[in-house]
Formats: structure tokens, C-alpha cells, sequence
């Protein structure tokens, strides 16, 4: 009987062959690609550049520290952000204690970068906000060694001088504080609360969602409170960009000292009417604590109207400050390229320390009321430097802060701007 192979079908035809050879072909490039790439490829060296520092210092030098420099002094202020004395302050403190900034030589005994070379790289990074080979041309450094500059002078600064730039008001601080408050219209006032939001380009994809709000960009939150010459006396910075004013405040440090008791305390009259607790001028989102005095959204009578004048008039400290340490240092304001939290947090707190530092030393040329008065002058107010001793009563503190109806402040202040220009031409 003949066999039959119906329950096999081998249908061969030229396509077929076709397409296996093409198959194959393919499975044999990409072995052969897999080769080549196992293969150990000969290292690039890297690229040595002759900058000749030498002469990016000399050239540093005479443009803008020698006896006659080239650029007079308007210039230097207007591209270190401040002052050539106090440059030179900050170069000379960093070259005695910080070892990266003393003068070296290397083993041919060539002068190594001198610490105005690394100083300028640096403040001309937070001043502009380039990137790290910008100041390659002029300073002659390289962009390693430009970003080295920047973290050494921004840890060494805020280590020298993050007590003295970054601190809480003294007694002296605060007398002058409550005295300008009183001359503006609104006695135990020692500065104004905001917050700002610092973009945050590099944020890492897993925490964009925390940092993000909607569909906008990731930023860093920022709480500050400033006075009238700009000083920023409080500084709370690595909120997400999520959060607003009054999450941030739920986890700002702001009141610690009032609430264990180590605040001095302090006693002023306003419409004839003792209080003891400072506070701070805010806008519409905070909350009516007896420590924050907001404005009038819809004031209907001539007293109210001058109020909310004078009080959102006065809160724009803080805005103003937001808004000179972003036009001072150009890299708090444009997006931060870094992706290391910690390294933005002393960027941050670097750009604090430097602007209270120009604040101090031009606070003279800007000020508007005689140092002397406040000192000489018969005042409202008493101090008592009486701290706790433990921290019994800490609930009692924060209900006093929180508290809604704890005084009539707001309306005694109404009356004092009244009464105090309330018949003034310009008002």
C-alpha cells in the first residue's frame, strides 16, 4: 500500500528563501556588531588647555584692584553685586581660615589661582547665573574648576559668616525695628512675612509631583520676613512648591522662640493700650493670629482706607526684598540647574548671608530717619531679656499666638494711622 504524507504540507517557494536570507543576514550583522563593540577602543585623552592663569590674574588686577584700575567704582558695584571694600573683606577672611583659598604652588613652584580669581569666578556664577564656563575667557578657569570655586566660597561663607548675617534681632536690633515701626505708623510691627517660590529645573521625575503645582514647573519654597532697609531677619527655606503660605508657616521654626520662651519680651502702647507681643505685617492668606496684622480687603470708611494704605504699603518689604536678592544674584532667580537639594539649600542661604552683608554696609546711603533718635529718644516701648527656664506653658504660648481675639491691636492701629496721618495732604 502506498504511503501518504497528507498530515505533513511543506510548501516551498522562492519568497521563502528570500526572506531567510535576509534573516539571516540581519542575526549575522548584529553579531558581528556585538564584536566590534566588545572590543577595548583606545581612551581619548583629555584635552590640556594652557589658560595662563598668571595673566587672568594680572588682568583681574589691574581692571579693577590696582591703584588706577580701569573700571571705576560704580562699575565694580554694578557686576560684584557690591562693594569693592567689602569684596575685599570677604576675600581676605576666606584666604586666612579656608584652606582651598590660601595661596599655593604647585610642584614646579608656578603660582597656583590666586583667591581673587576664585572669589570673582564665584560671585560672578551667583551674580549672573551662567553656567560654570562662562568666566572661562576673562578669569581663566575651567569649568571644573569654576564649579569647585562656587562650592568652596558658598560653604566657606556660610560658615565664617552665617552667626553674624543670619541671625535673630538683638535687643539693639529690635529697638531700632519697633522704632521705625512706630514711625511708620504701626508700634510693636518688626517686619513683614511672604513667601517665593525658586524654580527647580533638574528636579528628579519621582519627586516632581511633591514639588510641582498643577501642571507648572517644579520650584522650592521660600518664607522670609524683612524691615524697611531690607534686612531678611528670618529665613525658611526646602518647602515643596506644592505648599503655600499656610503649610510652609505649619512648618516654619518662625515663632520657636516665642513659643518655648526665649523671645524678649517687650512692651510698647498703641491708642493707649498696652501690648507685649510683637507682630507682622501679612497678606489676605495667612490666618488672624494675634501675630500677623492683615489688611482691609474692602475698607468702606476714610479710616479704614488709610489703613489698608499704610499696611500693604509697609508689607511690600519683603517683596522688595524677594525682588533685589533675585535682581543681586541672577541664580535664585532663573530655574536651578543643580540636582542635589542640600547644594540648593546653601546656594539659598549663601545669597541670604551676601545680601544682609550689602544691606550693612549700604544701609547708611539709603536710610531714612536718624540712628540716633531711636537711641537718645523718649519711646513707647520697655524690653526684659527674663527667658524661661524650661518649657512649661509652651501650650499657652502657642494659643496666645494663635489666638483670634486675644486684643483689639488691628483696631487700636486704625486709630493711631488715623490719628497720625489721617489729616496729612498726601493722604
Amino acid at each position: 500500500m502506498a504511503s501518504s504524507s497528507n498530515n505533513f504540507h511543506y510548501h516551498y517557494t522562492s519568497n521563502n528563501d528570500d526572506e531567510f536570507d535576509k534573516y539571516y543576514q540581519d542575526l549575522f550583522d548584529n553579531q558581528v556588531e556585538a564584536t566590534v563593540e566588545d572590543i577595548p577602543r583606545e581612551r581619548k585623552k583629555r584635552a590640556y588647555i594652557e589658560r595662563n592663569r598668571e595673566e587672568g590674574h594680572e588682568r583681574l588686577w589691574n581692571d579693577y584692584f590696582s591703584d588706577n584700575p580701569t573700571y571705576p567704582e560704580r562699575m565694580f558695584r554694578r557686576r560684584f553685586r557690591m562693594n569693592k571694600p567689602l569684596f575685599l573683606r570677604i576675600v581676605n577672611r576666606l584666604s586666612e581660615e579656608v584652606g582651598y583659598f590660601q595661596p599655593k604652588k604647585d610642584a614646579t613652584f608656578r603660582n597656583g589661582i590666586s583667591p581673587l580669581q576664585k572669589c570673582t569666578a564665584a560671585i560672578r556664577l551667583l551674580a549672573y547665573g551662567g553656567g560654570a564656563d562662562t568666566v572661562d575667557e576673562y578669569i581663566r578657569l575651567g569649568e571644573t574648576t569654576a564649579r569647585n570655586c562656587l562650592e568652596h566660597f558658598v560653604v566657606g561663607i556660610v560658615d565664617l559668616f552665617d552667626d553674624e548675617y543670619l541671625r535673630r534681632p538683638t535687643e539693639e536690633d529690635l529697638q531700632r525695628l519697633l522704632y521705625i515701626g512706630e514711625q511708620r505708623g504701626f508700634p510693636g510691627m518688626v517686619g513683614s512675612i511672604d513667601c517665593m517660590h525658586w524654580g527647580w529645573k533638574n528636579c528628579p521625575t519621582a519627586w516632581k509631583g511633591m514639588y510641582s503645582r498643577g501642571t507648572g514647573k517644579p520650584t522650592i519654597v521660600l518664607e522670609a520676613v524683612a524691615s524697611q532697609d531690607l534686612w531678611i531677619w528670618h529665613a525658611f527655606f526646602g518647602a515643596p512648591g506644592t505648599c503655600n503660605d499656610l503649610n510652609v508657616l505649619d512648618q516654619s521654626p518662625v515663632f520657636n522662640d516665642i513659643i518655648q520662651g526665649q523671645a524678649p519680651q517687650t512692651n510698647y502702647y498703641v491708642n493707649g493700650r498696652k501690648y507685649n507681643m510683637t507682630y507682622y505685617l501679612t497678606d489676605g492668606i495667612y490666618p488672624d493670629w494675634a501675630t500677623f496684622i492683615q489688611s482691609i480687603r474692602l475698607p468702606q470708611s476714610p479710616k479704614h482706607s488709610l489703613f489698608a494704605k499704610r499696611q500693604e504699603a509697609a508689607r511690600k518689604d519683603v517683596e522688595r526684598a524677594f525682588g533685589v536678592l533675585q535682581a543681586r544674584f541672577a541664580m535664585v532667580k532663573n530655574p536651578c540647574l543643580l540636582w542635589e537639594k542640600g547644594k540648593i539649600a546653601y546656594i539659598m542661604r549663601v545669597c541670604l548671608i551676601l545680601h544682609n552683608m550689602i544691606v550693612e554696609d549700604e544701609r547708611h546711603s539709603y536710610t531714612l530717619f536718624d540712628e540716633q533718635e531711636f537711641q537718645e529718644g523718649d519711646q513707647d516701648f520697655t524690653f526684659s531679656n527674663n527667658m524661661a527656664t524650661n518649657l512649661d506653658g509652651i501650650g499657652d504660648r502657642r494659643r496666645r499666638i494663635r489666638d483670634k481675639h486675644a486684643h483689639q491691636l488691628k483696631e487700636d492701629l486704625i486709630e493711631n494711622i488715623w490719628t497720625k496721618f489721617g489729616h496729612l495732604p498726601n493722604d
